[in-house]
Parts: structure tokens; C-alpha cells; sequence
């Protein structure tokens, strides 16, 4: 199991004229609309837990509201929040004194935000260099750093462009490349595919997955879509009005949802291409016969090696290992979208 690189701890913000007195309010049960009538403050993030590990993918999703932006923020103290701590391998970022901040700024933590931020007044090569000059590094190790990135990043012949010449997809390729040149161990991303057509989002999914098999940096990824958090998200933390309703893996999420909010997220997802043969298998596999499929072959595509082989059933392996079976009626259950409760207004209650 990898070790802990960011622990966060009982964090609350809450935004007003004197947040620090209405964090025991909000302890004690106050909820988040009658903070904000009773007392004209806004609960940003409620007792926040979230240990993330090195060199992992960790997503952070909710809708508009729910306090992931907020929350990704006080990693690097851009938000200082109200009650609560923050380690970064084991140091805590909420008592770092200026210069220290500065520091874990430019050299360990990068941010790629979701409207680009570019200098529109710098070529593309002087905006990946920005991170780097900052950082003090040599001026032609900076720029060779600079031109590295951009080609790893498929904008070689772009670097004497403006930001205003290329397109969108092409301009969060330029905020990946600053980021990336910094060479720092922690990636923030915060919602930096979402301004984004579909068809360019999958190719910057497709460019941080390639360079993360790769770099194995932590990241932490914000977004609003279910399907791009499944796509990237080794693990996956959900808010809902500044509490993290449910922390696990996908496939933890999709066959477990903590409750009626989670479940409503979920219901649209083809789950057939996101569910993973070893999270339903019967692990004992004693009894199994037919194909081989590895562990993590999707059910869409196990069903097909069912079909062809006209087995009922497959015997299910991890790196060679035979660990389990699965059936071709535990995989029709397990892809079937779960019934609905009440009316989401009764749910949430």
C-alpha cells in the first residue's frame, strides 16, 4: 500500500465576518442553510478526513457548490482555512511561515486550473517558463526543461505562438507543460479538462494518464463528471454541500454507493464498461472452469469472451494467479442499473 503524501484533518471553512466562531455551531448540527439565515455565513467545507497517497491518482468530485474547488485550495494554502490541518509528507503546510510557503510552492505543489490562466502578453515557451525562472533554475536548463514538456505535450512548432492563437484543448496542453517543467511531486488540477468540447476532454485524459504511467506524480483532480473521475480516479472523494459523503475506489463507489445522493450520480453510468470482473468474482476458485480473464477486464469485455467461447462461466486470474470465478449470470447482475427510490427531494431529506 503506498504511503500517505497529503492528510487533511477535521477541515472546516466557513466564509463570513467571524468564521472562527461558528465552527462549533456547525459541530453541533447546524446545517449549512440555517448558518447562512441564522447567521449570514457560508459553510464552505464541513470536517474534512481525506488521507491521499503518493504517486495516486485522487479525485475530488460534486456538483457546483459542493466545495471541491474549495477544498483542493488549502493544499496550497491559497484558501487558509477556519479550523483543521494539512500534512504534506508529514509536515503540516498550516504552519509554514512565508518564506516556507513560497517555497512548497514553487518546487513541490503545480496547479493547472480550468480557465487556463495563461500570460496572453508571453509566447507559449515563456509561459512554461514562467514556473521554471521562478524557481531560479538556470536559464538554458530552464529552456531546455520548457521545450521537453512542450513536446511531451504535442506542441512542438507552437513555441513562438500567443496563447490567443491556439485552440482550447491546445491552451490547457500549455498549462499542463508549465506545470509539469516545475518537475513538482504534487499536481492540482482543478477542473482543468472541463471548459473543454468531449472529444479534446478524452485527449487530455488520454495525455496526463500516458504521462502519469510514467512520472507517477500525486495528483489531485477536481471535476464535476462522474465519468471522467472513473476514467482517471484510482480513488475517488465525493462532497455534497462541503461534506465528503463517500471516499473509495470506483468500483467501490458504483457496487456500494454511501447513500441515495451517490446513488443518483452513478445511475447513468454504463456500468458494463466501468465494472471490473475481480469486484464481483467469487473468490474461492476451487470451482472454476471455462476462459481465463484477468481481474481487471471490464464486464463488456468479458461478456464477449463469454459469448465466444459459449462458456457459461470464466476462471478469473491476477498476474497469472488463478483467484476466483465469475459467472455469466453474476455479470448480467452486476451490470443491470439498480432500481430507484423515492423522489430525489424525499432522498436527500
Amino acid at each position: 500500500m503506498s504511503e500517505t503524501k497529503i492528510s487533511i484533518r477535521n477541515l472546516y471553512k466557513i466564509f463570513g465576518r467571524n468564521p472562527a466562531s461558528m465552527v462549533d455551531r456547525v459541530r453541533g448540527g447546524l446545517s449549512k442553510p440555517d448558518l447562512l439565515d441564522q447567521h449570514n455565513h457560508v459553510l464552505g467545507l464541513e470536517d474534512i478526513n481525506l488521507d491521499i497517497p503518493a504517486s495516486g491518482v485522487q479525485v475530488i468530485m460534486g456538483l457546483s457548490g459542493s466545495g471541491k474547488s474549495t477544498l483542493i485550495r488549502h493544499i496550497n494554502r491559497l484558501i487558509e482555512p477556519t479550523a483543521g490541518e494539512i500534512f504534506i509528507d508529514g509536515e503540516n503546510v498550516l504552519a509554514m511561515k512565508p518564506e516556507k510557503l513560497r517555497d512548497f510552492r514553487r518546487f513541490k505543489a503545480s496547479m493547472v486550473f480550468q480557465k487556463f490562466a495563461l500570460l496572453p502578453h508571453r509566447t507559449v515557451i515563456q509561459n512554461v517558463l514562467y514556473g521554471v525562472q521562478i524557481q531560479g533554475v538556470d536559464e538554458k536548463q530552464a529552456l531546455d526543461r520548457a521545450q521537453r514538456w512542450l513536446e511531451r505535450v504535442g506542441l512542438k512548432g507552437f513555441e513562438l505562438h500567443y496563447p490567443a492563437q491556439l485552440s482550447g484543448g491546445m491552451q490547457q496542453r500549455v498549462g499542463l507543460a508549465r506545470a509539469l517543467a516545475t518537475d513538482a511531486e504534487i499536481l492540482l488540477m482543478d477542473e482543468a479538462f472541463s471548459a473543454l468540447d468531449p472529444l479534446i476532454r478524452t485527449d487530455m485524459q488520454d495525455v496526463l494518464l500516458d504521462l502519469q504511467d510514467e512520472l507517477h506524480k500525486t495528483i489531485v483532480f477536481i471535476t464535476h463528471d462522474l465519468d471522467e473521475a472513473l476514467r482517471i480516479g484510482e480513488n475517488i472523494a465525493i462532497l455534497r454541500d462541503g461534506r465528503m459523503i463517500q471516499s473509495g475506489s470506483g468500483q467501490d463507489i458504483i457496487l456500494k454507493p454511501a447513500d441515495a445522493y451517490v446513488t443518483d450520480f452513478i445511475q447513468d453510468i454504463n456500468r458494463a464498461r466501468v465494472l471490473q470482473v475481480g469486484s464481483v468474482m467469487d473468490k474461492d476458485p476451487s470451482s472454476a472452469t471455462g476462459p481465463e480473464i484477468e481481474s481487471t477486464t471490464a464486464m463488456e469485455e468479458a461478456l464477449q469472451v463469454l459469448a465466444k467461447s459459449k462458456a457459461q462461466s470464466a476462471i478469473v486470474v491476477r498476474r497469472g494467479k488463478q483467484v476466483g470465478s465469475i459467472s455469466l449470470d453474476q455479470m448480467i447482475a452486476a451490470i443491470a442499473r439498480p432500481k430507484q427510490g423515492a423522489a430525489p427531494e424525499q432522498r436527500y431529506r
